[in-house]
C-alpha cells in the first residue's frame, strides 16, 4: 500500500513541467533582437618600413602604404561585437547590458524576421550594467514586459533566448538555481540560472512562464568561456527601476544618505550590547542628508522606510530605490536604545565619493604593546605625511602580532584608531582607559574605530 501511494504521488509533483515551450518560444522571440556593434580602432605604429633596392617588384605598393618619413601610415579598423536585447514598447526602446554597446560607434539590432535597424543610444548605468537603445521603426515592433522577479522562487522554469556565439535567437531552457546573488556592484540582485546561456547571450531576456522578463542575462561563471550550467541575469526589480529612470532622464538617480556603513558581526553586536546581528553600522556620516537628521557614526540602522534593514547590501539598494528628495523614518540603535529619525534622501554621486587612500605611516619610538597592536600617538609629522586633516585624532597601529585576534580582524600596520569603546582615542592613555573599561563592565569585546587607507570601520577586538 505504500509503494502504490508513493507512486501515485509522482505524477502531482511533475505536474507543472511543460510538455513543450514552443508557445512561449513563438510568443516572446520576435521581441527579442541580436545586437551587433562596430567600433573603430586605431592602428598600430609598430612596424616599421622595409627596405627595398630601386626597381623591386611591389616597389609603388609600398610607397603608397608608407609615408614619406618610413613610417606605417595609420589604417584605422573596424572591431565588431555581437550581443541581445528586447524591445519593451511598440515605439522601439530596447533593453541590453552596458558592456555589449559600451564604446561603439554604430549600433545595429536586427529583429527576428530580419529586419535591420540602427539604433542611438538612450543611456547607460554601470552600476547594473545596462543600457537603454532606441530604433525609430516605421511600424509598431513586438515588445515584451516585465514581470515580478521577487516572486520568482527557486526551481521555477525559465526560459533564455538570445544570440550566443552568434547563433541569432537562440532559446534554452532550464530553472531558476539561486536568487539574490550578488557578484561585485553594490545594487547586485542576480538570478542564477542553469538555462545554456554563453557570449552573445549578455543582454538577452529570461522569461518566465508567463513570457515576463524576469532577468537581464549578464553574466556566466566558468573556467572554459563557455556554459556550465551557472548563468546570472539581473533582476526585473532593479532592471525595470534603472530603464525607467534611463527613460525619463537619460541617466539613474539614486537615493544617498550619506554614510558609511559596514556589517554588523557577531562580536561587534556583542559589544554594542544588540541582541542579535543585524542592520547596518554606520562608520562615518558625511556632510549631507544623514548629518542634517542626526545620525551618528556607530548608530546601527536597523529600520529603513518601514522596512527591517538585514544588512549593508540591502540598505544600500533600498535607499537606492527609495528615490531622491524623499523623506523616510530611519530607525537606529543608539546607547542600548532605539531612535527614530527623519531623512531627507539626496541624490547619489558616485565620482563626488570616490575616496583617496592616505600614505603609511612613519615609525615612532614611543609605542605601547596591548591586545596584540603596537601604539604610538598620532602626531602633526604623521599626519602630514600620511596626508591627514589637522583635525584627525588617534593612534597607529605600528605593528601587529602574528596569530593575533587582531590580525584575524584584519589589522594592519599603518591602519588608525580613533575610538575604542565609542569614545574618542587621542592618546596610548585613552586607549588603556577604554580597555579597562571594557573590562570592568563584563565586555569580552573592545569596538574600535578604524581607518585603513581612509576608510572607516568598526572592529570588536576581543579583551581577553
Amino acid at each position: 500500500m505504500v509503494l502504490l501511494v508513493a507512486a501515485m504521488a509522482l505524477p502531482l509533483h511533475a505536474q507543472d513541467r511543460p510538455v513543450s515551450f514552443a508557445d512561449l518560444a513563438d510568443l516572446v522571440s520576435p521581441a527579442v533582437v541580436n545586437i551587433t556593434t562596430s567600433t573603430t580602432v586605431a592602428a598600430s605604429l609598430d612596424r616599421t618600413r622595409p627596405q627595398l633596392p630601386d626597381g623591386a617588384p611591389f616597389q609603388d605598393f609600398f610607397n603608397d602604404f608608407f609615408n614619406q618619413d618610413g613610417r606605417q601610415q595609420p589604417r584605422p579598423r573596424q572591431s565588431q561585437a555581437l550581443g541581445s536585447g528586447f524591445v519593451i514598447s511598440a515605439d522601439g526602446y530596447i533593453v541590453t547590458n552596458n558592456h555589449v554597446i559600451e564604446g561603439a560607434d554604430e549600433i545595429e539590432i536586427e529583429m527576428r524576421d530580419g529586419t535591420r535597424m540602427d539604433a542611438t543610444l538612450v543611456g547607460t548605468d554601470s552600476a547594473t550594467d545596462i543600457a537603454l537603445l532606441k530604433v525609430d521603426a516605421d511600424r509598431d515592433l513586438p515588445f515584451v514586459s516585465f514581470g515580478d522577479s521577487e516572486s520568482a522562487r527557486v526551481g521555477d522554469w525559465v526560459l533564455a533566448v538570445g544570440n550566443p556565439l552568434g547563433q541569432g535567437f537562440s532559446v534554452s531552457a532550464g530553472i531558476v538555481s539561486a536568487r539574490g546573488r550578488a557578484l561585485q556592484g553594490n545594487y547586485d540582485d542576480y538570478i542564477q540560472t542553469d538555462a545554456a546561456i554563453n557570449r552573445g547571450n549578455s543582454g538577452g531576456p529570461l522569461f518566465n512562464m508567463s513570457g515576463e522578463v524576469i532577468g537581464v542575462n549578464t553574466a556566466i561563471l566558468s573556467p572554459n568561456g563557455g556554459s556550465i550550467g551557472i548563468g546570472f541575469a539581473m533582476s526585473s526589480h532593479v532592471v525595470e527601476r534603472v530603464v525607467f529612470q534611463l527613460q525619463e532622464f537619460g541617466e539613474t538617480r539614486r537615493g544617498w544618505l550619506g554614510v558609511r556603513i559596514q556589517d554588523v558581526s557577531s562580536d561587534v553586536a556583542e559589544a554594542l550590547g544588540l541582541a542579535a546581528a543585524r542592520g547596518a553600522l554606520v562608520t562615518e556620516v558625511m556632510d549631507g542628508p544623514s548629518k542634517a537628521a542626526g545620525v551618528e557614526s556607530g548608530d546601527v540602522i536597523l529600520s529603513f522606510d518601514g522596512v527591517e534593514v538585514a544588512d549593508t547590501r540591502e540598505l544600500v539598494r533600498r535607499v537606492a530605490d527609495a528615490g531622491v528628495g524623499r523623506e523616510v523614518d530611519v530607525v537606529v540603535f543608539r546607547d542600548g536604545a532605539e531612535q527614530t529619525l527623519q531623512v531627507t534622501l539626496a541624490q547619489r554621486d558616485e565620482e563626488q565619493l570616490t575616496q583617496t587612500a592616505t600614505g603609511a605611516q612613519p615609525q615612532s619610538p614611543n609605542v605601547s604593546q596591548v591586545l596584540g597592536l603596537e601604539l604610538t600617538a598620532l602626531t602633526d609629522q604623521m599626519r602630514e605625511q600620511m596626508g591627514l586633516a589637522p583635525g584627525v585624532t588617534g593612534v597607529v597601529i605600528g605593528a601587529v602580532e602574528p596569530g593575533s585576534d587582531a590580525e584575524a580582524k584584519g589589522l594592519r600596520a599603518g591602519d588608525i584608531i580613533t575610538e575604542a569603546g565609542q569614545q574618542p582615542v587621542t592618546s596610548v592613555e585613552d586607549f588603556h582607559a577604554r580597555l579597562d573599561a571594557a573590562r570592568e563592565a563584563g565586555r569580552r569585546t573592545l569596538l574600535l574605530m578604524v581607518r585603513s587607507g581612509g576608510d572607516p570601520r568598526f572592529v570588536a577586538l576581543s579583551v581577553d
